[in-house]
């Protein structure tokens, strides 16, 4: 099965959602969701193992894992304003969740080892990976290896190979309706998987009658838990930085329309529909800036809201005059407390870094009183940026350090400001290549386990790095390195430093008062 392109939607804006971090909170509830879809009947008894070279295992609570992993058993949608409550709705459903942590030899540190059993007494036992950004891979079923991202309708069949041969057995699965986009299969003794995938949802009548199939050990259906389907036919007309500019030599467009045509290409959907999409997506933004600003409170947090204290003592003269800054600096800190008040936010592309990109776009199109029109082509430029980064690195700060969340983000924002500005497809890469390359050795080191300091800081720094280097592209200067070298160079950093300082307790999480201020939460 090929590689499918990247999305906007899938990889870098988005999800909409609650909760301390998309790799944690999204990944773990979306894994759980395609593990409570694998049953027919409700889930009873879930048992989850995170390898302790990994993340998952020093980090599981105090990140949201647990809190997502059991809204996914749950088929609770995260935007729910009762997700915290997770425990006591996991033990009112009926579902007992145990978290393990052993030797199991996981490669990638995100993963999760899963048994599941279900009230009928059926089980399953999948391993997953979450990838970052909420992105999520499914590895593993029962044995044999998969790879379900959660954005196909999934047929799994088991089938006796006493019974037939695999070829049989394919032959007469996947003739006729529904048309199949791909059929994987893999065999251990005695039996083989049959992975159908679909771009069409299944009739249930199909599942029934294929249970009751002589020879059939085993039916799983899944539906898709990704906003962007796919297909097997997708063609889009580019997928870095260079193809992006050789294209827009022949294709002279705003920056902004490049990305309305990769994801209609994407998606296999209209140009406006993409549109409406982000628009969508700027809404939830916007009431994030504006309830932070309101005021929000929460009791389990580190930092008490703050996000008001620039207007208050700008009003006072305390502050020194750049009214532009100011106001990225309070739209993107009012983000970052709602995000800790367990309020509505978009991971862009993490909810780590959920605060710099919709602060500078919001901060700068409020201060410059831009349309919500210009906003939206800021954020399409921005998402542009964060796909190239999706496919050619990660989001993961597990993997590569906070130079992949908050640093993206600064380069994602960097086009974006550009595109605000008049700037030209050519200027938007040149900024987000050179703010990448003032983050390059980012670490994420959060302090007592929270993704709140350093992060509310490095979000703030990313907002100023995006519009300094967007003025500098636009004055004329040189980024000298090209967008697609710079995003290799950050991976490669990223992939060199050591495993304290991606997201462990490395740096300021070794510090006396991390320390001390984890040791009060037990």
């Amino acid at each position: 099965m090929k590689k499918l392109p990247c999305s906007i939607f899938n990889d870098v804006i988005g999800p909409v959602m609650r909760g301390p971090s998309s790799s944690h909170v999204a990944g773990g509830a979306r894994i759980a969701e395609l593990v409570r879809q694998s049953f027919q009947a409700p889930l009873k008894k879930v048992v989850c193992d995170f390898d302790p070279t990994g993340s998952l295992a020093a980090s599981h609570t105090g990140h949201g894992t647990d809190m997502g992993f059991a809204c996914g058993l749950m088929g609770m949608d995260l935007s729910s304003p009762d997700v915290d409550q997770y425990e006591s709705l996991a033990k009112k459903a009926g579902i007992d969740i145990e978290y393990r942590i052993l030797e199991y030899g996981a490669v990638h540190p995100g993963n999760y080892r899963i048994h599941a059993e279900a009230a009928d007494g059926s089980t399953h036992n999948w391993e997953a990976v979450s990838v970052g950004g909420g992105m999520i891979e499914m590895q593993k079923f029962d044995g044999f290896t998969v790879k379900i991202c959660g954005d196909f309708y999934e047929l799994l069949v088991v089938v006796d190979l006493n019974e037939k041969p695999l070829d049989a057995w394919k032959e007469e699965l996947v003739k006729g309706p529904p048309a199949y986009e791909f059929c994987l299969a893999e065999e251990l003794p005695g039996k083989a998987l049959i992975n159908i995938k679909a771009a069409q949802r299944l009739k249930n009548e199909m599942c029934t009658t294929l249970r009751a199939a002589e020879g059939i050990l085993d039916v799983v259906y899944l539906e898709p838990i990704l906003p962007t389907h796919s297909s097997a036919d997708c063609n889009v007309p580019f997928l870095n930085a260079e193809q992006l500019l050789e294209y827009a030599k022949e294709n002279r467009m705003p920056a902004w329309e490049y990305a309305v045509l990769f994801e209609s290409k994407r998606g296999g959907i209209s140009g406006q529909e993409v549109v409406d999409k982000m628009e969508a997506i700027l809404t939830v933004m916007e009431n994030a800036v504006d309830l932070g600003l309101a005021g929000t409170s929460y009791e389990d947090r580190i930092l008490g809201q703050q996000a008001y204290k620039i207007d208050e003592q700008k009003a006072k003269g305390r502050l020194v005059p750049c009214n532009l800054l100011n106001s990225v600096i309070k739209s993107i800190t009012a983000v970052m407390e709602v995000k800790s008040s367990m309020g509505l936010i978009v991971a862009a592309p993490t909810v780590g870094s959920c605060g710099c990109l919709p602060g500078t776009v919001i901060g700068l199109g409020r201060d410059m009183k831009l349309s919500r029109e210009e906003m939206v082509r800021g954020l399409m430029v921005g998402g542009l940026i964060g796909l190239f980064i999706a496919e050619a690195a990660t989001f993961s700060a597990e993997v590569a350090g906070c130079q992949v969340e908050c640093g993206a983000a600064s380069g994602m924002a960097a086009a974006a400001v550009t595109q605000m500005m008049g700037g030209t497809i050519e200027q938007c890469m040149d900024a987000a290549s050179m703010a990448l390359q003032n983050i390059t050795g980012l670490a994420c080191d959060p302090v007592a386990n929270r993704v709140e300091v350093p992060c509310l800081g490095k979000n703030v720094m990313g907002g100023s790095n995006a519009i300094a280097s967007a003025n500098m592209i636009l004055a004329g200067y040189d980024a000298v390195i090209p967008l697609d070298e710079t995003i290799s160079a950050i991976y490669e950093i990223g992939l060199s430093l050591p495993l304290e300082l991606r997201c462990t307790f490395g740096g300021l999480g070794k510090t006396k008062t991390s320390v001390r201020m984890l040791e009060n939460q037990k």
